[in-house]
């Protein structure tokens, strides 16, 4: 089972580490820029476009949790059915997004509470991050189906190319052509679209065999299409949960200052990389667990959850001594600026903590996907965002960005709580 695990678990740990790396390297370029606002405004546009993009996280989650289902049956033609279906809304959702960018980066700019200057760069950032919507769902729709075929190398190959492209875009355009913000956004679109193309382009070469299978009557038949968007509207519910969680933290940091909001962009990596690594066991559980309930085998399903918790609660403990031993040198990775570092030392405790209070959820997630468990998913974070908001608006007049920190601690572990008590229900054990 252990080797099942890895042979899962390393390639979607690789495809994610990418996903934190960039996200430093762009904090990285900013904060060479040489002001905290640049820095301050690159969290904010990708966390406009955390709200935007993972509300639309079921595109991933479903077109896995269907195509491990019908891949542990055997049921091709429902594989296929899976792909063309998550390929087609995802590609039309981000049209939709384009079209009416307008009215979006309007309601998202209305959030932003920083200075003038801050928001002139967010908007500069988002009016050309925006047009790379119907490649970045489009590769959503692809990764999760990739998952649900057992296939963890495409979606590792298609996620360093985005972010070494990324990272080589950007840094061309803001170091040798000095064009800033702007640089920046123009390497992250450019890579979106690039790495979409080389997505279709992998499935071509390895699935095209699978054509056979399509029957155009069953791809959009009456009940599979009911269930479908059933689930996905539990998973919408709990995805639009997620990112006003992870969203509002930041809008609220930007209410308390640049500096504060710099300095949890910057603690917000240490919560971002370990997040990243988790899930490519989360996703190691996503893919066996359908693989598993397709197959009708129970107990090869409680064995896989058993010693996926092991590999867990191993790389929880990992992170813990990192952020414990290598505070400072990973905040000097992230930015030169010594006097928001010396801030930042201020609220390095919280670090230590995500690991403990998050590696639950993380996992309970994967495997409530894999089983298309979308009731207790969304009933999870319902409760755990009212817990968020409920503990912010109580403890941060009293304790500032501490009561932020907490209020943040105490909903990654009332998911994981909750999602314990309620996964027998779930995966009908």
């Amino acid at each position: 089972m252990d080797k099942k695990i890895f042979n899962l678990a390393l390639p979607n740990i690789i495809t994610n580490i990418t996903v934190p790396l960039l996200g430093m390297i762009d904090i990285a370029l900013a904060g060479r820029l040489g002001s905290a606002v640049y820095i301050g405004a690159i969290a904010l546009g990708a966390n406009i476009f955390n709200l935007i993009y993972w509300n639309f996280g079921f595109l991933r989650m479903s077109s896995s949790g269907f195509a491990s289902q019908a891949y542990g049956a055997r049921n091709m033609e429902e594989v296929m059915n899976v792909f063309i279906r998550s390929l087609t809304i995802g590609l039309g959702i981000g049209v939709l997004i384009v079209i009416l960018q307008f009215p979006i980066g309007k309601f998202a700019f209305s959030l932003i509470h920083s200075g003038p200057e801050s928001v002139l760069h967010v908007k500069t950032y988002f009016r050309i991050v925006i047009w790379g919507a119907p490649a970045v769902l489009g590769l959503y729709a692809l990764k999760g189906w990739f998952i649900g075929m057992q296939n963890a190398k495409y979606p590792m190959i298609v996620a360093i190319l985005n972010n070494v492209l990324n990272i080589l875009l950007s840094a061309l355009f803001v170091f040798v052509f000095g064009m800033k913000i702007i640089g920046i956004a123009l390497g992250t679109v450019l890579s979106q679209f690039i790495s979409f193309l080389v997505a279709i382009l992998l499935w071509w070469r390895y699935y095209r065999r699978l054509r056979k299978y399509i029957h155009r009557k069953t791809i959009w038949n009456r009940q599979s299409i009911q269930l479908y968007f059933k689930v996905n509207a539990d998973v919408f519910v709990r995805a639009f949960l997620l990112t006003l969680v992870t969203t509002f933290f930041t809008f609220a940091s930007s209410g308390m200052g640049e500096t504060i909001l710099a300095v949890n962009a910057l603690l917000m990596q240490f919560f971002m990389l370990f997040s990243y690594f988790m899930d490519g066991f989360a996703y190691a559980a996503e893919a066996l667990t359908g693989r598993y309930v397709g197959a009708k085998s129970p107990f090869h399903m409680m064995v896989m959850i058993k010693r996926v918790f092991f590999w867990g609660i191993s790389v929880s403990i990992t992170a813990m001594l990192l952020y414990l031993i290598f505070p400072e040198q990973i905040l000097q990775i992230l930015t030169n600026d010594s006097q928001i570092i010396e801030s930042t030392k201020t609220y390095l405790f919280w670090t230590l903590l995500i690991p403990l209070a998050g590696f639950a959820a993380f996992l309970w997630d994967g495997i409530f996907i894999g089983a298309t468990a979308s009731k207790e998913m969304r009933n999870t974070m319902i409760i755990s965002a009212l817990v968020f908001f409920t503990s912010y608006y109580i403890l941060t007049p009293l304790w500032g960005n501490n009561g932020l920190w907490f209020s943040f601690i105490l909903y990654l572990l009332v998911r994981g709580v909750i999602q314990t008590f309620l996964s027998k229900r779930a995966l009908n054990l």
